[in-house]
């Protein structure tokens, strides 16, 4: 199991990683998602061994790696860029950790074409890398990864350079690949499509820290903080003021009044916090499982309606959008009933 423990470092004088702790345990895939800058990628050149933290532990099943260099570490990485050897073939470039290893040719030879298999690359192995797609350059670089069995695989933005199709096609793939080879993972994105369809947990990185951890489901539905949901386009975030703690508990804000069951919001390290009346506070509030209602408590003039495919997305003038099973007409002032549930507080 990897074990990162308050990892800090610094930039230009400036805090870039401040005191990041988490674990990885067997056939765990774990993403780290956040913005530009956030730290991801420093990250993990320290857990490869290329960066050096300033304070901290990384940890391999209780051993502290700090004096391991990073070919002894037994991880694997798949960047961006894919990182290919331009003068060697498909083949050889799956291969080139098993020579490091200095197996038998014939061993090498069926490892590779196991993995190649693996990776959907069967019959390519006599190709040139420079003449494959970049989904198949990137493929080639996964097989590379995985041929050496690595204890770790680590993934900086993989498919960063790719179009959309293309991203989608390989995130699938690559979420196959990763439960059928067993191999615990680490995944850098700033994407949180790639992160909720890859990982069994996300950690969300913000300013240096770790902000949110959780499934993607508990992640999405629970942003706990303003700038995670609004990060992740969670919803809506209304500021207001807390009109009533007692239940239903009452919050009035420039749309009208959103009900919640209760007014109690769990702050990290400190318990729980219940608001008071008179408090200022911010709420998410879901876009859909809503429902137009002539005596509905959250009301607004319609400025644009978008068709998707289930239904229609709705702006309103205040700035709220919610989803929609049917269109209303521009300019009409429509009052919309909110589900408890789909209201919750942030910090």
């Amino acid at each position: 199991m990897l074990e990162l423990i308050d990892i800090h470092k610094s930039y230009g004088g400036q805090p870039l990683l401040r005191g990041i702790s988490f674990t990885v345990a067997a056939s765990e895939t774990v993403c780290l998602l956040g913005p530009s800058g956030s730290g991801k990628s420093t990250l993990l050149r320290i857990i490869a061994g290329l960066e050096t933290p300033e304070q901290g532990q990384v940890c391999w099943d209780g051993e502290d790696l700090a004096p391991v260099p990073v070919h002894r570490r037994g991880f694997g990485l798949v960047f961006q860029d894919y990182a290919l050897f331009p003068h060697l073939n498909v083949a050889e470039n799956v291969a080139f950790g098993l020579k490091m290893q200095n197996l038998a040719v014939a061993e090498i030879d069926l490892h590779v074409a196991n993995i190649m298999e693996m990776v959907n690359l069967t019959g390519f192995g006599d190709r040139r890398v420079t003449d494959l797609s970049g989904g198949e350059q990137q493929r080639v670089a996964l097989a590379r990864a995985l041929a050496p069995n690595p204890r770790l695989l680590m993934f900086d933005e993989p498919l960063g350079a790719l179009d959309r199709s293309l991203r989608e096609q390989l995130m699938d793939e690559l979420r196959r690949i990763l439960h059928e080879s067993g191999v615990p993972a680490i995944y850098v994105t700033h994407d949180q499509e790639e992160a909720f369809t890859l990982a069994d947990r996300v950690l969300l990185l913000h300013d240096g820290i770790i902000v949110r951890t959780g499934t993607p489901e508990q992640v999405w539905s629970d942003p706990g903080s303003v700038w995670a949901a609004q990060f992740l386009d969670a919803g809506n975030v209304v500021a207001g003021i807390v009109m009533s703690n007692t239940k239903p508990f009452q919050v009035e804000t420039s749309a009208g009044v959103f009900e919640l069951n209760c007014g109690v919001v769990p702050v990290p390290g400190r318990g729980s916090h219940e608001h008071s009346a008179g408090e200022k506070v911010n709420l998410l509030v879901s876009r859909r499982g809503v429902r137009q209602d002539a005596h509905g408590r959250v009301n607004g003039v319609v400025v644009d309606v978008i068709f998707r495919q289930d239904g229609f997305k709705v702006t309103l003038e205040n700035g709220l959008d919610f989803y929609l099973p049917n269109a209303p007409r521009m300019g009409e002032k429509i009052y919309l009933t909110i589900p408890a549930t789909g209201i919750k507080c942030l910090l």
